[in-house]
Formats: structure tokens, C-alpha cells, sequence
């Protein structure tokens, strides 16, 4: 597979894309409002003056940006960012939390004709690829209009270096087009150079810069005030088979610990019907946060299926167990409770984390877990004992740099780094960036 070959199938299969995004907008995976823009059809005029381009896939991308674009923006007051996503969940987000200047789009299917529309319309000076999503079309149109592009945030997970390993035509390419791959760690900057990216650099996970997650002071106040004198813990970002775990854990902990309030975040709030229905015929009283339920005393299980209030459920609970480390999903983001001052549990598989993984641990903020058996034993652990509690949670306020600037250094060095490749003039400077392949 090369990229000229990948293009040639793209358009050959152009009609089944299309059925493709009508069956998504059937499940309700996709904005039946905003489904043009998946054609690459812009749904907002192009304003006037220098455009980065911000591709983020989701929730976790998108929000790992947000500080990054910030500070674009505070460096050049005439700046507007355009920030792409695939979810319908990240489209909510962007809505509630993209700064001033920064427009979100979805990101169109990866068709030439829909891709050339997109970028004739948005013509960026720029554009940045968080993670690690890559669509050959939409990168293959950059470089031939002589937009910019780089990675930034970068990570290779080693199943998805040895699938790329199959098709080295086409990731080689891909990568190697780049003008900077800016890489999370050591490990993920070897993997991409070995697959053929150039001009590598290892700049921190911007997951280390962000904010703490935002929460309603109100809502956060009436929460405590309905748990008051309950001990609770929270399983966060939860992946089909954890919700499961999480109940079995509540059934093995309340006898030591009466009137124990368990809370369940699914990763994906659309499960929230399906998941209250399974958990209430394991036999809990469960509230659905989503359907406007409370949390009453009787309530065993309090399903939080809602989108953009983790920083709500971090703020609310002392422990926390962070979802995608029991199932083979590599973890989600173990940073964010730690930087709300939560005692943090993951499973064995932290792929997605590993360097935030060893640093938690070695600083003594989290505990590796291995099943149901042993979640029990520490979420039980952590209850009894506020001590330990209160240890851990300080220890990862000072791995994630909250008690001091430490955190902001990893910005500071992406920002750097894409200096020469950013446009327009920025504030305070007397020298114009550049845009150029």
C-alpha cells in the first residue's frame, strides 16, 4: 500500500464512504445538523488573517490541546485556530470549552474530493496532528498545497507499530512528511523514527501542561451536600467490562464500610441506558445522573453518564480508579485526578501512559491493580485509612507539578519548537514566523 494507491481505493470507494457516514448517523455517531462538514463542506466562513489548523480525534485529544492553544492565540492576537474532531462527544466539548478565536469543525472523511473542499475553504498556514490519528488523503492534500504539517503529543502504541510495520509504502510517507514529529517520551520517538518519521524530538506529554479539569462550584457543593458522611470512590472513564467490575467491588467493600457510594463515569456516556439497566438487575439501587436521578441514601451506584464533568467527580471523590487499565484499552488519563488531588488505582495495561504510570508510582501516588479481587483490597485499603489517603494525593499533586510550575515546562518546549513554523507576528516580537513545507 502507498499512498498514491490508498487515494486511487478512496476514490473507487468513494459511494460506500458515504453509505458509511449515513449508517453512523443512523447509531447516532454522527451530528445530523453538522453532517456536511464530514463532506467537507464548512459550516462557518473563513475569517480573515493567519489559521492554524488543530486536528484532534476526540475527547482526550482534544482536550490534551487545549492549553497549547491557548497559548497560540495569546501569542498573536490576530490568530485563529480551526480544531477538528470525529466524535460527537468532542464536538460537546469544543462547544463548551474552545477559547475565544478557535473554531471547531468535524473533520471531513478521508475522500479526496471532500478533503480538497475542506482544506480550498479553510486554507490553513499550518496545521497540527495531535497523537497519533493520520489520514493519508487529508495529509497527502496538505504537503501538495504547501501547508505545513506536524505531530504534535505524539505516541505509538507497540500495536500500532506493529500493524504500520505491515504497510511501510504508506506509513514511511506519512510520517517522513512532517516538518517536526514532537514525541510524548524516548520510547514513542524510536517507534515513530523507525517507521520513517524525520526530524524527531521528545517534548513531554502535553497531558503534564494541562488545567485542572473544570467543575460547577454549585453542582459541587450540592453533590457533597448528598453525600455527606458517605464514604465513596469513583471509577473514572470506565470501558465495557469495568462498569461490571466496579459493582462486584461495591458488593465485596460495603460490609466493612456501610452506606458506601460507589460512582461509575463510563468513558462513553451513550452507555449510560444500557449500563444503569445491566447494574440495576445486578441487583444495586443505581441513580442515573443523566435522567436527572439523585443521589438518595438508598443509592448504591450513582451513574455519572454525562459528558465534561469528570472535574466534577475528581473534585467529589478522595479515590479513584482510572478506567481502560483492566480491559486491554491502555489506560486513560491517570494525570487528571491525580492533579485534583485524588488517590489514584489503575489496572496493569497503561500503554497509553506509561511514563505518567512510573511517575505516579514511584512518587507512591497510585497503585497497580490486576482484577476485581484486587481493586476490592485497595479501594477498602483507602477507606479505611485517610492517612494514606491524603499521602498519595499530595504525592501526585507533586508529580503533576501542581504545587509549583513544573507542569507549564512541557508548553513551554512544544511552543518552542513550533516557533519557526508559526505564522503571522507574534505579540511582543519584532520577527515574523513562517509557514512552508
Amino acid at each position: 500500500m502507498t499512498p498514491g494507491l490508498y487515494r486511487g481505493l478512496t476514490i473507487a470507494l468513494g459511494p460506500l464512504i458515504a453509505l458509511y457516514l449515513t449508517e453512523r448517523r443512523r447509531r447516532g455517531k454522527e451530528d445530523p445538523e453538522r453532517i456536511s462538514e464530514r463532506q467537507g463542506r464548512a459550516s462557518r466562513p473563513r475569517p480573515a488573517g493567519p489559521l492554524i489548523w488543530i486536528h484532534a480525534a476526540s475527547v482526550g485529544e482534544l482536550t490534551s490541546a487545549l492549553p497549547l492553544m491557548r497559548r497560540l492565540l495569546d501569542k498573536n492576537a490576530e490568530l485563529t485556530i480551526l480544531v477538528t474532531s470525529g466524535t460527537v462527544t468532542s464536538a460537546r466539548l469544543a462547544a463548551d470549552r474552545l477559547p475565544p478565536r478557535a473554531i471547531h469543525q468535524f473533520v471531513p472523511a478521508d475522500r479526496p474530493d471532500w478533503v480538497g473542499r475542506f482544506l480550498d475553504h479553510w486554507r490553513p498556514d499550518l496545521a497540527l496532528w495531535v497523537e497519533s490519528e493520520l489520514w493519508p488523503n487529508l495529509l497527502g492534500e496538505c504537503r501538495a498545497r504547501g501547508i505545513a504539517t506536524a505531530l504534535v503529543n505524539a505516541r505509538m502504541s507497540r500495536r500500532s507499530q506493529r500493524r504500520w510495520q505491515r504497510l511501510p509504502g504508506l506509513i514511511g510517507p506519512l510520517l517522513g512528511g512532517f516538518v517536526l514529529c514532537l514525541a510524548q517520551d524516548e520510547e514513542q520517538a524510536e517507534r515513530l523514527a523507525a517507521l520513517g518519521a524525520k526530524a524527531v524530538e521528545v517534548s513531554g506529554s502535553l497531558k503534564q501542561a494541562a488545567e485542572p479539569l473544570p467543575a460547577e462550584d454549585g453542582e459541587l457543593e450540592r453533590l457533597r451536600s448528598a453525600c455527606a458522611g458517605r464514604p465513596l470512590w469513583l471509577a473514572a472513564s470506565t470501558h465495557d467490562g469495568e462498569e461490571a467490575i466496579a459493582a462486584r467491588v461495591h458488593r465485596a467493600v460495603v460490609a466493612d464500610h456501610p452506606g458506601l457510594l460507589t460512582i461509575v463515569a463510563p468513558r462513553h456516556p451513550e452507555r449510560g441506558d444500557e449500563l444503569a439497566a445491566s447494574l440495576a438487575a445486578g441487583g444495586l439501587k443505581v441513580a442515573q445522573r443523566s435522567a436527572g436521578q439523585e443521589i438518595e441514601p438508598a443509592t448504591e451506584l450513582y451513574l455519572a453518564d454525562t459528558l465534561g464533568e469528570l472535574g466534577l467527580f475528581y473534585r467529589l471523590s478522595e479515590i479513584v480508579f482510572v478506567g481502560g487499565s483492566l480491559t486491554p484499552r491502555g489506560c486513560q488519563n491517570l494525570l487528571e485526578p491525580a492533579r485534583l488531588g485524588a488517590a489514584v488505582i489503575h489496572g496493569s495495561d497503561v500503554e497509553n501512559f506509561r511514563v505518567a504510570a512510573s511517575d505516579l508510582a514511584a512518587a507512591g501516588a497510585s497503585v497497580m491493580v490486576r482484577n476485581a479481587a484486587e481493586l476490592g483490597r485497595e479501594v477498602a485499603l483507602l477507606l479505611g485509612d485517610a492517612a494514606l489517603r491524603d499521602r498519595r494525593a499530595a504525592a501526585g499533586l507533586g508529580v503533576t507539578g501542581m504545587g509549583g510550575d513544573g507542569h507549564v515546562s512541557v508548553l513551554d518546549g512544544v511552543v518552542a519548537a513550533l516557533t519557526p513554523w508559526l505564522p503571522g507576528r507574534p505579540e511582543g516580537s519584532g520577527e515574523n514566523g513562517h509557514a512552508g513545507a
